[in-house]
């Protein structure tokens, strides 16, 4: 069978499971593939149900690829309005903070944008600290609850807090797509009754950590950014939401004051 004819085969394959991409993905799995075989295997899973990102090995994510493992969160393209913001807050030289950071991906784009930018990580989801540490200095990423993962120097010197933590309520992962509910670990979806268990403890603990003048960007739905921003204004927080439509997504900014 002829390259151009296998490839057909493969997206026809794809487009039967339900892969809306399929001509990309199956590109992407010819391209990760060392041999006939493992392209057989991995079209296999995705066909499947299995999330394409792992069986790549990497994610798409701010221009960069990303390492992924089976088992730690994908990054969602709307989560790159979180980066952006993130990044465009730090200056060379100042600490940043990618806290529950899957992979690392927020991290990573921060650090290829922002020169000099000193980036630490912290989740405590084992796989992901081990993806973690692959997209960025192992040295600096932590394992651990929020910021109690964190060695006690960076408390009061973190100039950027970017923060993607579960914000999906609990009653609500149940409507999730399989490829994050049935591979995706739970801690990384699951914000509790209303979905804001951890923006509210983010909230309560964040300003001992932060420098003066420093902000934290926290990724919420458009429904629930309100209460976001309430729950940061009333630790004394000053605060603004951005939001992007193309990307469907909402981040709030919250500054502590100088």
């Amino acid at each position: 069978m002829s390259a151009g004819v296998e490839n057909e085969a493969i997206v026809v394959r794809l487009r039967a499971a339900g892969c809306v991409f399929a001509e990309e993905e199956a590109a992407l799995l010819v391209e990760a593939a060392a041999s006939p075989e493992e392209l057989e295997a991995l079209v296999r899973r995705r066909v499947g149900g299995e999330p394409l990102e792992p069986l790549l090995g990497f994610a798409e994510f701010g221009g960069l690829r990303i390492h992924v493992d089976a088992g730690v969160f994908v990054p969602r393209r709307r989560t790159e309005l979180l980066a952006a913001q993130a990044a465009g807050l730090a200056r060379p030289g100042d600490v940043v903070l990618d806290l529950c950071c899957g992979a690392g991906a927020i991290g990573a784009v921060v650090a290829a944008r922002v020169a000099g930018a000193v980036v630490y990580a912290a989740d405590v989801e084992p796989a992901a600290v081990r993806a973690a540490r692959v997209n960025l200095p192992a040295d600096r990423v932590f394992e651990g609850d929020l910021f109690a993962a964190l060695p006690a120097a960076l408390r009061g010197g973190i100039a950027v807090v970017a923060v993607n933590a579960p914000y999906v309520p609990t009653d609500a992962i149940a409507l999730m797509p399989p490829e994050a509910r049935l591979y995706e670990p739970t801690v990384a979806l699951d914000g509790g009754a209303d979905g804001l268990d951890l923006h509210r403890r983010i909230a309560a603990e964040a300003s001992s950590w932060l420098a003066s003048g420093g902000s934290v960007v926290i990724e919420t739905s458009r429904e629930q950014s309100a209460r976001t921003a309430a729950l940061f204004e009333a630790d004394g927080f000053a605060t603004r939401t951005v939001v992007d439509d193309d990307l469907d997504a909402t981040v709030v900014i919250a500054t502590r004051a100088p």
